[in-house]
C-alpha cells in the first residue's frame, strides 16, 4: 500500500512521522506534494520518502490519498483532480475541519464511487497522543474505514464514529485540550500564590494531569471512583472539590462543550 499526503505542514508531518516510526508503512511508500517545495523537499529527505511535482503524480502514484491541506483549499484540488481521482480510483482520506463528507463528494462533482474517509485528529497527535474520530462515507469499505482506524492509532487513540457525532468529538477531544491548558494553568497560577515558581508549578501541575489522565485509561475505574479513592473523609482534596463546586464547576465545563458543539454545527453548515 502506498500512501500520498497532499499537504505537509504541521499536522500531515506528525502524522508522517508517527506511521513510520510506529512501523505502520514504510517511509519509501509514502508521497508528497506540497507548493512549498523547499520545505516539502527537505522533509522528505529527512524521512525517507518521495516528492511529487503536483497533485496528479501523487494521484498516479499511491492507493490512499490524504487530503491534508486547509478546508478553503480542498474544493480547488478535489475540482482540478476529479477526473483522475475517478479514473484511479484511491482511497480519500481528509482531515480537514468543518468539511463534511457530503462536501467533499460535491466538490468532486460526480456521481461516481469513490470512496471517502473523513478524520477528525486533535494536535495531540503531534506528540503521538493524539484522539481521533474516523467515518468512512456509503462507498469506503469496512476493511478501509478499518485501515484508515489502524493510520490513526499509530498517533494515540482513533474511534469508528458516525459523522453526526463529529462535532461533539471536536468538543471532546479537538477543542478540550485548550480546556485542559487553562486549567493546568490555573492549577500551576495557584501555586505561585502560594509561593512557588511558575515553571515549577506548571511541571507539577502538568504530571499530575498527566498521570489522572493515564489512571483512567489504564485503570478502567470511573472517574467518580478515583475521585473518591483520592478523597479522605475530612481532607484537603474533599474542601477543595467543594470550593470548586460550589463555584458551579461541572456546570460551567459543561457549558463551554455546548458552546463548542453548537460552533462546530454551524461551522459544517455553511
Amino acid at each position: 500500500m502506498k500512501i500520498g499526503f497532499v499537504g505537509t505542514g504541521n499536522m500531515a508531518s506528525a502524522i508522517i512521522k508517527g506511521i513510520i516510526e510506529k512501523e505502520f508503512i514504510k517511509a519509501k511508500n509514502i508521497y508528497l506534494f506540497d507548493v512549498m517545495t523547499d520545505k516539502v523537499t527537505e522533509f522528505s529527505k529527512e524521512i525517507g520518502a518521495n516528492v511529487c511535482r503536483s497533485n496528479d503524480e501523487l494521484i498516479r502514484s499511491v492507493d490512499v490519498v490524504v487530503l491534508s491541506v486547509k478546508p478553503n483549499i480542498i474544493e480547488k484540488i478535489l475540482n482540478e483532480t476529479r477526473e483522475l481521482i475517478i479514473e484511479k480510483s484511491p482511497l480519500l482520506i481528509s482531515i480537514a475541519a468543518g468539511t463534511p463528507i457530503e462536501k467533499l463528494s460535491t466538490f468532486l462533482r460526480s456521481k461516481e464511487e469513490v470512496s471517502i474517509v473523513r478524520v477528525m485528529p486533535n494536535v495531540n497527535a503531534m506528540i503521538g497522543k493524539g484522539a481521533a474520530a474516523v467515518c468512512g462515507n456509503e462507498f469506503a469499505s469496512k476493511e478501509q474505514v478499518s485501515y484508515v482506524q489502524n493510520m490513526f492509532q499509530s498517533l494515540g487513540m482513533a474511534w469508528i464514529l458516525p459523522e453526526k457525532d463529529f462535532s461533539n468529538f471536536t468538543a471532546l477531544a479537538g477543542s478540550s485540550p485548550a480546556y485542559a491548558y487553562l486549567f493546568i494553568d490555573s492549577i500551576a497560577r495557584a501555586g505561585v500564590k502560594n509561593g512557588l515558581p511558575k515553571d515549577l508549578a506548571t511541571q507539577i501541575a502538568a504530571q499530575a494531569v498527566l498521570g489522572s489522565a493515564a489512571m483512567i485509561l489504564e485503570s478502567a475505574e470511573n472517574p467518580w471512583t478515583l475521585i473518591d479513592r483520592v478523597s479522605s473523609p475530612g481532607g484537603t482534596t474533599v474542601a477543595g472539590l467543594i470550593a470548586l463546586e460550589d463555584e458551579g464547576f461541572i456546570s460551567t465545563v459543561v457549558k463551554g462543550i455546548d458552546a463548542t458543539i453548537i460552533k462546530d454545527i454551524e461551522l459544517n453548515s455553511k
